[in-house]
């Protein structure tokens, strides 16, 4: 970087506040100096033009004098002329009144000496040559003047002197300074209100912007866009009058927009129908975590409003389709499932194993082989059949997960040795039924260890017919008439408070999206049975 850059770099405001009274500087200065320049220009030639047709009238008023007219004619005039001059003179406070004869001798003049003397300045030979009147500037001996030339007439018309009146131009100066100063003066009360007014602007939009710089405001704006851009979810933000002022590619590909100019400066009811965003403008609410079907489409919304200490200034609308949350859902049941089944075969058969390792150190060998002989010809057996009864690996494992499951919780969950799962479309989506199987059976556990004595559960499959049946039975208490209309709305739970109330109402979700049912009964267990029923194809 040379020195020059340095310089102006160092020159260069660098605050918002700075900038503008420097900006407020170079515009007012400039013109306050152009217009005091002009108007002191003009008042200098309107001055000039009034002293001259001042001096020029005064010197047709001395020239039109009887008196003047008589003694120019002599060669001596006795003094006469140069006291009328002199008087006249203080009168109309000219720097000098000179008259002259045909020859231009002096007679008179402010100073006496130079009396009889020929006037100087070489501007006579309009009035004494030609008769002519009129205004010039020259260089007498007292300096430079501004002067009213007018001939003096005989009788007869003829020239027989001039009259010279003058004003300096030192004195012209002198006036036109004391109004530059003035103009001087007005001209820095303006940049100094300039100035203060700069300050008070900036001051106070220094404050509607929290004191940011515009660089600073840039870099949040580029950040901010940036931030949204990046969100998985759709954004809409508007402003008082509920029109869109932010959007994000995610929104607009949510909504199935092209381009910003369909969304943005439209109202919130043309772009999100439903939303409900308007209504914070006046109560202040909030919406979280509802639901919101736009279309086919179902989306996760939340309405939040924007605030300016205790102003609503505007609102922010974020939502996502519900399925991008559904799958997130049933992604983390899958692993919960699959840590839930490493944890129960593990604990299981760390059991079996210290029995086993027990009964071999006290000697019953015979007894071990029978154990491991029987929980191999089990476990082998489950699979075999599975293998059989439901080819279908991931359905397959969960079940062997929640066998293992419920052997880890001392329950005694059996399949119908004539269940059978084989004819499962493969358009059918399987992670719904692992919701809804999971939410079912995993209830059922729950109810059933309230039977302490013998908790059962009891699992039956069938594909025969239309429809793929499932019906899961418990041992436990059964579900009251009071509540069975409840159990499946969201948060209902009989079992406290915490993480709970949401798994049949995600088996209801669940099946509306198979457009399957389900039923509750009595068991012959002694609990509930919940008979689910979904279609293969889905209905018309």
């Amino acid at each position: 970087m040379n020195l020059i850059q340095q310089i102006k770099q160092r020159l260069t405001p660098t605050s918002l506040q700075a900038r503008m009274v420097f900006l407020v500087c170079l515009l007012v200065l400039p013109l306050t100096l152009v217009a005091g320049g002009m108007y002191t220009a003009m008042v200098g030639e309107m001055l000039e033009d009034q002293i001259g047709k001042r001096a020029l009238q005064v010197s047709r008023s001395v020239a039109q004098i009887p008196l003047v007219r008589q003694q120019i004619v002599k060669p001596d005039p006795e003094g006469k002329l140069q006291k009328l001059a002199e008087k006249i003179r203080k009168e109309v406070g000219a720097e000098f009144i000179v008259i002259g004869n045909r020859e231009g001798i002096r007679f008179s003049h402010p100073k006496p000496d130079r009396l009889g003397k020929k006037m100087v300045g070489g501007d006579n030979a309009p009035a004494l040559e030609h008769g002519t009147s009129y205004i010039s500037q020259a260089v007498g001996t007292l300096g430079p003047s501004i002067r009213g030339k007018v001939p003096i007439f005989n009788e007869k018309n003829e020239i027989i002197g001039v009259v010279s009146v003058g004003y300096l131009v030192e004195d012209v100066n002198a006036i036109v300074l004391n109004h530059q100063l003035k103009v001087g003066l007005l001209i820095g009360i303006l940049t100094i209100l300039g100035i203060i007014g700069a300050i008070s602007i900036s001051t106070h939009f220094k404050q509607a912007i929290f004191g940011l710089e515009p660089e600073q405001i840039a870099r949040l704006f580029s950040e901010r866009k940036t931030i949204i851009e990046s969100i998985r979810e759709g954004i809409v933000a508007i402003d008082p009058d509920a029109k869109v002022t932010v959007t994000n590619r995610q929104a607009l590909e949510i909504l199935g927009k092209d381009s910003l100019d369909e969304v943005v400066g439209h109202h919130i009811r043309d772009v999100l129908p439903g939303a409900r965003l308007s209504h914070i403008l006046t109560d202040g609410g909030e919406r979280i975590d509802q639901e919101l079907a736009i279309g086919d489409t179902t989306m996760i919304i939340n309405n939040v409003a924007m605030r300016e200490g205790e102003q609503i200034i505007g609102a922010v609308a974020s939502f996502r389709r519900l399925d991008e949350l559904e799958i997130m859902t049933r992604q983390l049941s899958q692993v919960k499932e699959y840590s839930e089944l490493l944890r129960a075969q593990t604990h299981e058969y760390s059991n079996k194993l210290h029995t086993i390792a027990g009964l071999i150190e006290i000697g019953h060998q015979k007894e071990a082989l029978d154990l491991i002989g029987r929980e191999s010809a089990g476990y082998q057996g489950l699979i075999a059949f599975l293998a059989k009864a439901v080819p279908h690996p991931l359905l397959a494992a969960f079940l062997i997960g929640k066998y293992n499951h419920a052997q880890e919780l001392r329950i005694d969950f059996r399949i119908d040795p004539e269940s059978q799962l084989i004819d499962v479309p493969d358009d059918l989506n399987r992670e719904k039924i692992l919701t809804i199987l999971g939410n079912l059976i995993g209830n059922a556990f729950d109810a059933a260890l309230e039977n302490t004595d013998n908790p059962e559960v009891l699992l039956s499959m069938t594909d025969a017919g239309h429809d793929l049946i499932f019906e899961i039975e418990d041992s436990g208490p059964g579900i009251p008439v009071a509540i069975s209309d409840k159990i499946f709305e969201r948060g209902f739970t009989t079992r406290g408070q915490g993480d709970r109330g949401q798994g049949l109402y995600l088996v209801k979700k669940a099946l509306k999206d198979l457009d399957g049912e389900i039923t509750l009964g009595d068991s012959e267990l002694g609990g509930a049975r919940l008979s689910v029923y979904i279609p293969k194809r889905h209905r018309e």
